[in-house]
């Protein structure tokens, strides 16, 4: 099998890559840090391309399907994202913006574009990067969390699709909590709670889109917070979101 990899020059998409690799696939894998792709690529035996772009711009988005269109793509994986924090009044616009253009318009460009070919020849697995953020409003960092619920809404709807065609096709979402990634340092936050492994996270998205699960979330502590945050009234959630979100931003005291 081939695999398309998004963000692959570093974290979840890093080790999805080296995981994917392991198990045979050859693989494409995208990213702005071609000098992080090529570091990755060392340590991968099969046949790896790597396509160093930035996909944040929607023309490079278009670009890079049609340049591996040919390859027939077995496992897309969008994982390209990033975030930002800070009251909403005064985060960077230009910043914020950039970040829907990632988190949002790349995901569903990507997702659009190789669905349709994996549609037609019936076969084909599709795995969007999401987060815990999915699950709830985020306070002080609503733009991210925003991005992330938009990527929830759209694999869950697209599966339901797939589903009632009898299509083959399989989508899953990975909703991982805080990970041991440069998430941090972009994003300017420190996580209160503790990270899990970016190689656990990676393996365990990757086994559960292959048994067919639709919403993967890899911790315990992030599928009672999902089970919560159904049962719980938008008030309340909004409060301990806050209150969490505001112990993150110790980077910014």
């Amino acid at each position: 099998m081939k695999a398309l990899v998004t963000g692959a020059s570093s974290g979840i998409g890093r080790d999805m890559a080296k995981y994917l690799g392991r198990m045979g696939c050859d693989l494409i894998l995208v990213a702005r840090d071609e000098k992080g792709l090529k570091k990755v690529a060392k340590d991968i035996k099969t046949e790896t391309r790597i396509i160093a772009t930035d996909l944040s711009d929607v023309d490079n988005c278009k670009k890079l399907y049609n340049k591996v269109k040919k390859d027939d793509i077995d496992i897309l994986i969008n994982n390209a994202g990033f975030g930002t924090f800070g009251q909403f009044t005064k985060t960077d616009l230009d910043k914020e913006l950039n970040m829907i253009d990632l988190n949002i318009k790349a995901v569903h460009i990507l997702t659009k574009l190789f669905l349709k070919d994996m549609k037609a020849k019936d076969h084909g697995y599709i795995l969007n990067v999401a987060s815990s953020a999915a699950f709830q409003p985020g306070p002080l960092m609503a733009a991210y969390y925003s991005t992330k619920a938009y990527i929830l809404r759209l694999t869950t709807a697209i599966y339901e699709e797939l589903r009632r065609e009898s299509s083959n096709v399989v989508i899953s979402v990975l909703c991982p909590g805080p990970v041991e990634t440069n998430f941090n340092n972009v994003a300017n936050v420190e996580f209160q709670l503790k990270s899990s492994p970016s190689n656990y996270v990676a393996k365990y998205g990757i086994d559960n889109m292959f048994k067919k699960k639709l919403i993967i979330i890899p911790s315990l502590y992030m599928k009672i917070l999902y089970i919560f945050s159904r049962i719980s009234s938008t008030k309340m959630i909004l409060k301990i979101s806050y209150n969490i979100q505001q112990r993150k931003g110790g980077k910014n005291k």
